[in-house]
């Protein structure tokens, strides 16, 4: 007894399936929207914290980078040739002080250009002459400009050179009254002091690269926070750079919930109804600040909330009516099929079921089961027909092959008797008639050697010869390899026939008709070639050969040989007519390599 879990769905009516589909569907769909709009507000402010952490993260990489990049060129600035030489010696001349004044001045230009549209940072050298060796160059500040070389005297020295000697290798960033016309604006600097390589404890200037806020600033461009706030400071919370704040002044920043017990980290923290996000670095004494309104957030968590739930109810009344028309245009022609299977008995009368306006997949199944009751009706009477043509057809092949016998064993009769009479000649046509008669015959096979087809086809040849006397020469090229394989019967003698009569019949002891057969890789090769003076218009050939419907009037016999090998063998094999390089026509018989024992 076979046992096994039964589906309970399958119990009840496909309309209850459908309403108790709705409710599966739609239903959890209103739950989980009421428990999302609980938990939304706590996940989305987690969620978004937790994004704006690692874009913390990636834009202190980036700043990281900048200042990498920074640091790179203010290295190679240093250890260039040209800013290891400043320092003039005793004998070096005028000339040999202004020829490096300039070349450093160049060389500072050159890095102090914005690449691929970006934000350029300006570099200046600054070289405290005591001695007046360079008193060709102007030692005012009021001089100075954003980028370039200069020498300074005990009274230009700005406040921060003295430190960046004192702290000399080690480079920081400070913000520093801009030097020049503009001393009332700002700028953050990197500022290093340089020393000789050459003579450790000498101290040669000071590097500095300014407009370094901007540089900061256009990192921040990749970072978009809604109504939000972005600082990078120092230590002590200096403004360094700002998207909004003026650089130079202090923020309050809420202290560290979990302590600030590593030198490099990240924390966030919720405080006068902002997020803050804090990356921090003890060691190069900067953090970097997101500041974000909880409310911005909230408020955007709120317009979503309001137009999930408009969607839902949309949706709802949207699956509804689709489902009230899936019960109208379905489960209606779904029953009257239902019925009409249930009551259908081959052989009887076929209702009409309203399949025929739809054009969906009921429509075409109604159709179907109505084609497949009508198809089942006349395959019943067919098979009734066609026991009563396969008797009349047996009977029928009985007397067929009772015909061949009696004029096969009469033909032997006569060629004996005219052997005996001396008539030779017309002894041997007959044996070649005979010799037809008995391949063509086959004992009802009608696959035969290849072998035994040539056999035909020599006997056919030659009583042509002898009945219309044609001098015509035969060749025959055939591979022993071949002789075993199977073909249909009586395919070279149409082909040979039509050889003769369209090619060489009129051209005496000049016509030649070639037969060849080979083996090659997964096929057998035969070829039919003659050397016929007659134009042949091989598309009308090709016309015949592969209609749907030929002319029984013309090209019977070719048509027949390509259409029973193609029954025998499929639509690769059969015959082609083509023109022959060197004069005349060639068929080409494509068999497969089908061997007798096979």
């Amino acid at each position: 007894m076979r046992t096994g879990v039964h589906n309970p769905v399958t119990k009840i009516k496909l309309k209850h399936q459908l309403i108790l589909l709705f409710f599966v569907m739609f239903g959890p769909m209103f739950l989980l929207n009421w428990y999302g709009n609980m938990q939304t507000s706590q996940i989305m402010q987690d969620h978004v914290t937790n994004a704006y952490i690692e874009l913390n993260k990636q834009n202190v990489m980036l700043i990281n980078r900048d200042l990498d990049a920074i640091k790179k060129i203010v290295t190679t600035i240093i250890l260039n040739s040209i800013t290891q030489s400043l320092i003039p010696g005793e004998h070096d001349t005028v000339y040999d002080r202004v020829k490096q004044f300039s070349e450093m001045d160049k060389l500072l230009a050159n890095y102090s250009l914005g690449m691929d549209g970006r934000q350029a940072v300006y570099y200046s050298m600054f070289v405290y002459d005591p001695q007046n060796y360079y008193s060709f160059v102007t030692k005012e500040p009021s001089s100075f400009k954003r980028r370039g070389m200069y020498f300074l005297s005990d009274s230009s020295k700005p406040l921060w050179f003295d430190d960046a000697i004192t702290n000399r290798g080690r480079s920081y960033l400070k913000v520093i009254d801009k030097y020049g016309p503009f001393q009332d604006e700002r700028s953050l600097a990197y500022i290093q002091g340089i020393t000789n390589i050459y003579r450790g404890n000498e101290a040669i200037g000071v590097l500095v690269v300014t407009n370094m806020e901007k540089k900061i600033e256009e990192s921040f461009q990749t970072v978009s926070l809604p109504s939000g706030e972005i600082y990078f400071t120092n230590w002590d919370n200096q403004v360094l750079a700002s998207t909004n704040a003026s650089i130079g002044s202090t923020i309050h920043l809420p202290a560290n919930p979990d302590g600030e017990e590593s030198s490099v980290g990240t924390f966030h923290v919720v405080s006068g109804g902002a997020i803050y996000v804090v990356s921090y670095d003890a060691f190069l004494g900067q953090k970097l600040i997101y500041k974000v309104p909880v409310d911005s957030i909230l408020q955007k968590q709120n317009g979503l909330k309001g137009v999930i739930q408009f969607i839902s109810i949309v949706y709802f009344i949207l699956g509804l009516i689709i489902m009230l028309y899936f019960w109208r245009s379905i489960m209606h022609p779904l029953e009257k099929m239902a019925v009409f299977v249930r009551s259908y008995e081959p052989g009887n009368a076929i209702p009409r079921l309203p399949g025929k306006q739809r054009n969906d997949e009921v429509g075409e199944l109604m159709i179907a089961i109505n084609e497949m009751a009508k198809r089942l009706n006349l395959l019943i009477h067919d098979k009734y027909l066609m026991d009563i043509k396969q008797k009349e057809s047996q009977l029928q092949l009985l007397y067929q092959q009772i015909n061949p016998h009696l004029l096969y064993n009469t033909l032997e009769s006569i060629y004996w008797k005219s052997s005996m009479e001396g008539q030779s000649e017309t002894a041997d046509m007959i044996k070649e008639l005979s010799q037809i008669m008995k391949i063509g015959l086959s004992r009802g096979n009608e696959l035969i050697t290849l072998e035994d087809e040539l056999t035909h086809a020599l006997s056919y040849t030659r009583l042509q010869q002898k009945r219309y006397e044609y001098d015509f020469e035969v060749e025959w090229q055939i591979a022993d390899e071949v002789l075993n394989n199977l073909i249909p019967k009586v395919t070279l003698q149409p082909l040979i026939e039509n050889a003769i009569i369209h090619g060489v019949r009129h051209m005496g002891e000049d016509g030649q008709i070639r037969i060849t057969s080979f083996r090659g890789k997964d096929e057998i090769i035969l070829t039919i070639e003659d050397n016929g003076y007659k134009e042949v218009n091989y598309e009308a050939i090709a016309k015949l050969l592969y209609a749907e419907q030929g002319d029984s009037k013309v090209g019977y016999g070719i048509r027949n040989v390509h259409q029973r090998i193609q029954l025998h063998f499929g639509q690769r094999y059969g015959i082609t007519y083509a023109k022959r390089e060197a004069g005349g026509t060639v068929v080409t018989v494509l068999l497969p390599i089908v061997i007798k024992s096979e």
